[in-house]
């Protein structure tokens, strides 16, 4: 993470549990529009519960982030990609903003969808890291386990004294097998990206509509390569049909049905019936997330044996037209747009 300080805790959502506890009520907190689940349920509780005032807005643009920037701004919270419309957010440009504007406030990011192998957003302005351990880090879903990094001893300090009083710090046995995960990240990271990379040009080739950053279909290709060394191993598609969705996940039979991601094996699930359920079908729709999305978390596999998967899965489920020069999504992508979020909202 090249950071001067790193800490430790029980899980990703322990470490961010960590970060803002440095929040006092009347703060203001900067967020996406596409957020983790979980992320999206703290936040909701600090701003019903705690006095928190938390702005959702499309961090892709970074005068949407201007617009409610203020004295009263303690926090601004980024996911890049973001999870499950791998949508980019330029760190740099609103790091530098941020402090321009008020040098008080925190920049804080979850790395968790690349890792450090493939982005080190401390370098890029970020002045708190986080990252779920149980996902690339630990690569085996095995443990849980959440990671926090600043260069700033005073923040680090503050973090764990909160550790320390709350007693969430992670326990000798799962940090040695996080230690051991991370041994093999570089190589595991390589081929989940290959694979990945394969999937997402096989979906986009037979028409389907493919959010990847690998892609350079993908609006914010360029974007995304200027802060990162890879394009991570998490990618999303479109089917135009929510029932259709769920036949291809449930059909699909290599890949498991899980909402986590980053370990060896493959999985496959549809964010808003899992991963973003508690978010209210009002929210998604104004946020625009897809309800028949398909995520797909590519592991370690034999690539082909997991293309041959999806492709059973596809015809099985009637999602493709088969014909002569092979099969065709029944219903044909549109263009990722850029930057889809038309407003923000306010909790």
């Amino acid at each position: 993470m090249n950071a001067t300080r790193t800490l430790a805790v029980g899980s990703g959502m322990g470490a961010l549990d960590v970060i803002t506890r440095l929040l006092r009520p009347g703060d203001e907190v900067i967020t996406g529009d596409d957020l983790y689940g979980g992320t999206n349920r703290l936040l909701t509780y600090l701003s019903t519960n705690q006095g928190i005032i938390v702005h959702h807005v499309d961090t892709t643009n970074v005068d949407r982030v201007k617009a409610v920037l203020s004295s009263k701004t303690a926090m601004v919270l980024l996911e890049t990609p973001t999870n499950p419309l791998i949508k980019i957010v330029d760190i740099p440009a609103i790091a530098k903003l941020t402090h321009d504007l008020n040098g008080k406030a925190l920049v804080i990011c979850d790395n968790t969808m690349l890792s450090p192998m493939l982005c080190n957003p401390l370098e890029l302005g970020a002045d708190i890291v986080y990252e779920s351990g149980t996902k690339y880090l630990s690569g085996h879903h095995d443990i849980m386990a959440g990671v926090i990094a600043t260069n700033d001893a005073s923040l680090g300090d503050k973090m764990y004294f909160m550790i320390n009083s709350t007693g969430c710090g992670l326990s000798p046995d799962d940090a040695s097998l996080l230690m051991r995960g991370v041994k093999t990240l570089a190589i595991r990271m390589e081929k989940q990206q290959a694979n990945a990379q394969a999937i997402a040009e096989f979906l986009e080739s037979h028409g389907f509509r493919v959010r990847y950053p690998g892609l350079k279909s993908h609006p914010q290709y360029d974007l995304h390569w200027s802060m990162a060394r890879g394009a991570g191993a998490v990618l999303s598609f479109e089917t135009g049909d929510i029932g259709l969705s769920e036949r291809i996940v449930e059909a699909a039979k290599l890949f498991g049905i899980s909402v986590s991601f980053g370990c060896v094996n493959s999985l496959i699930s549809m964010p808003c019936r899992m991963s973003h359920a508690s978010i209210d079908p009002k929210t998604r729709k104004e946020r625009q997330m897809p309800e028949d999305i398909i995520r797909l978390c590519i592991g370690i596999e034999d690539v082909e044996d997991l293309i041959d998967d999806l492709s059973r899965a596809l015809v099985q489920a009637g999602a493709v037209t088969l014909t002569i020069d092979g099969f065709h999504a029944n219903n044909p992508a549109q263009p990722v747009p850029n930057g889809e979020s038309s407003g923000s909202t306010s909790t």
